[in-house]
């Protein structure tokens, strides 16, 4: 399932691209249903850390799911069509806001604090496990801008901000905004430096989206030195990463001292700078 010219001409030219195949309505379901399922049977997480934090940081290291998905042959072959044929999963999150509620995302770029500079060799492959319509709080993207710089954020730590730190650029055209509704089992990509947000879930259902943050070997975190990251498709010639397999069991206990270490080491480059604890990026020890 490679992109099209002209859908490569779109993600290239606005940053974005949307409306893209990734999963079935059975697969879709099943995948919603077995999310729901660790919620019921698994709340509160294991190993110190609540399931809210294992479902949006590095889920692929300790819950098999988000790891298999990040492997999806579909998405991989997508994602090689604008990165290339060496690919490495470095997160997979789980953007969920419930029912008739406020939470929103701010206008951000993704790249701001993941210590890989301006990189234009990783993008975000962004999934919709459910009706994920204007009115339930889609993603907003501004076309063209990540051909520009970093920008400066703010960050506001507001509680009903998903971010991990709340964080905004200020002063966007609303204007300019294009929104991005996805059917259950499409998906959407985009850039790391393209300015998106989302509003509040006004619908009747819960909105939920699953991120996988996709590398190629050549990027770098120059302050950290090697990062943690799952090679799911050729390999990593230049070997800058530390490969890790992913989760095959749940909640292992290997998978767990693993998850803490990874998140020290991430956590000097994603809470550089915060005036305030960045909580979901604390590892056991440190909360």
């Amino acid at each position: 399932m490679t992109l099209t010219t002209s859908q490569l001409d779109q993600y290239r030219q606005n940053g974005f691209v949307t409306g893209l195949a990734a999963f079935n309505a059975d697969e879709v379901r099943d995948l919603r249903t077995q999310i729901e399922t660790l919620e019921r049977n698994h709340t509160s997480g294991s190993g110190a850390h609540d399931l809210g934090q294992f479902f949006r940081v590095n889920g692929q290291l300790v819950i098999p799911l988000l790891a298999r998905v990040g492997r999806s042959n579909r998405i991989l072959d997508a994602v090689q069509s604008v990165l290339g044929k060496n690919l490495l999963v470095w997160s997979v999150e789980l953007f969920i806001k419930e029912p008739r509620t406020q939470s929103v995302v701010s206008w951000h770029q993704d790249l701001t604090y993941w210590g890989m500079g301006e990189t234009d060799e990783e993008l975000t492959a962004w999934i919709a496990l459910s009706d994920v319509s204007i009115k339930a709080g889609c993603m907003r993207f501004i076309p063209g801008s990540h051909k520009g710089k970093i920008v400066d954020h703010d960050d506001t730590f507001d509680p009903d901000n998903l971010l991990s730190r709340g964080q905004e650029i200020q002063g966007i055209d609303e204007t300019q905004a294009v929104h991005g509704p996805l059917r259950p089992g499409e998906m959407s990509f985009h850039h790391g430096r393209c300015f998106h947000a989302s509003g509040p879930n006004e619908s009747d259902d819960r909105r939920i989206g699953l991120a996988i943050r996709y590398v190629t070997p050549e990027v770098r975190q120059p302050a950290l030195g090697p990062d943690y990251a799952m090679l799911v498709r050729g390999c990593d010639p230049v070997r800058g990463w530390i490969n890790v397999a992913g989760a095959s069991t749940l909640f292992a206990p290997d998978d767990l001292a693993l998850y803490d270490q990874v998140l020290a080491h991430q956590s000097k480059a994603l809470a550089a700078g915060a005036e305030s604890s960045v909580g979901l990026y604390q590892a056991q020890g440190q909360q």
